[in-house]
C-alpha cells in the first residue's frame, strides 16, 4: 500500500491532490485546520476507494506535528509527503503588509513547511527512501509587492528544497519542489487582480502529480508563465518593477 501524506488538504491544491491520488491501494493521510471541509474531502477520497486518515493540525505546532508524523509512519511508512499548507499574506487594500501578517505569514509558509519536512525527511533517511514535495509558487522568481512576505517564503523554500535535494538524493530520498502559476482555489478567489492563464485545482494535480512521478527537481507550470517568471530577476530593476506593476492584486 503506498502512503501519501499532504498538509493544507482541506481546500485548493491540497484537496485537488488528494482526490488525484484515491485509489484502492493508498492511504492517504491528510492534514489541515478546518475540520468540516477536511473531512468532505476525506468522503470524497473514500468513496474513490482510499484508506484515508484525517488529522487536524497547525503546522507551526511544532511539537504536534513531529508527533503526528511519527505517528502516521509508524502505522505504514511515508511514501510521498506533500508539504503544502500556506495562507497569501499581503497588505490590505493596496496598503504595505502590516508586521503580524508578515510574521504569521512567514510562520506557516516558511517555519510550518520546514516542521513538516524535516522530520518527514529524518523519517525517510532512516530506512532510505521516499519523497518530498514543497509546494513554492512563481512568486518565488517574480516577487510580489503586495505580498512580500509570500515571495519571500516560496522564494526559500525554492531554495531549502533544491540544496536539500542535492544532499539527499543519494541516499534515497526525492525532494522536489513545486512552483505553480495561478489556480482556482478558495485562498486565489480571496485575491482581485489579474490572473493570466489561471487553471482548475484538478488541472494543477495532474500536472504535480506527473512531475512528481518523474522525480523532477521543479514541477513549475504553466509553461510560458514559468519562463518569464524565471527570467523577472536578470531584468533591471526598472524594467522589473514595469513587468510586474501587472500583477498587482487587493485583498477581497
Amino acid at each position: 500500500m503506498r502512503t501519501i501524506l499532504i498538509t493544507g488538504a482541506s481546500s485548493g491544491i491540497g484537496a485537488a491532490l488528494a482526490r488525484h491520488y484515491a485509489a484502492a491501494g493508498t492511504r492517504l493521510v491528510l492534514v489541515a485546520r478546518h475540520g468540516p471541509r477536511l473531512e468532505a474531502v476525506a468522503q470524497d477520497c473514500r468513496a474513490k476507494g482510499a484508506e484515508v486518515e484525517v488529522a487536524r493540525g497547525d503546522t507551526r505546532d511544532r511539537a504536534a506535528i513531529r508527533a503526528l508524523l511519527r505517528d502516521a509512519d509508524a502505522r505504514s511508512p511515508l511514501d510521498l509527503v506533500v508539504v503544502n499548507a500556506a495562507i497569501n499574506g499581503g497588505g490590505k487594500e493596496g496598503r504595505v503588509e502590516t508586521q503580524e501578517t508578515a510574521f504569521e505569514t512567514a510562520d506557516i509558509n516558511y517555519t510550518g513547511s520546514l516542521n513538516v519536512m524535516l522530520p518527514a525527511l529524518d523519517l525517510m533517511l532512516h530506512r532510505g527512501r521516499g519523497q518530498i514535495a514543497l509546494m513554492s509558487s512563481l512568486a518565488a522568481y517574480a516577487p510580489l509587492a503586495d505580498a512580500p512576505t509570500y515571495s519571500g517564503a516560496k522564494a526559500a523554500l525554492v531554495a531549502h528544497g533544491l540544496a536539500l535535494r542535492q544532499k539527499v538524493h543519494p541516499l534515497g530520498v526525492k525532494v522536489s519542489v513545486v512552483t505553480p502559476g495561478y489556480v482556482k482555489t478558495p485562498m486565489g478567489g480571496e485575491l482581485k487582480g489579474w490572473r493570466p492563464l489561471e487553471m482548475s485545482a484538478d488541472r494543477a494535480a495532474a500536472l504535480i502529480a506527473r512531475g512528481l512521478a518523474k522525480d523532477r527537481d521543479v514541477v513549475s507550470f504553466p509553461l510560458p508563465l514559468a519562463l518569464l517568471a524565471r527570467c523577472v530577476l536578470l531584468l533591471p530593476e526598472w524594467v522589473r518593477r514595469l513587468s510586474l506593476s501587472a500583477f498587482k492584486f487587493n485583498q477581497r
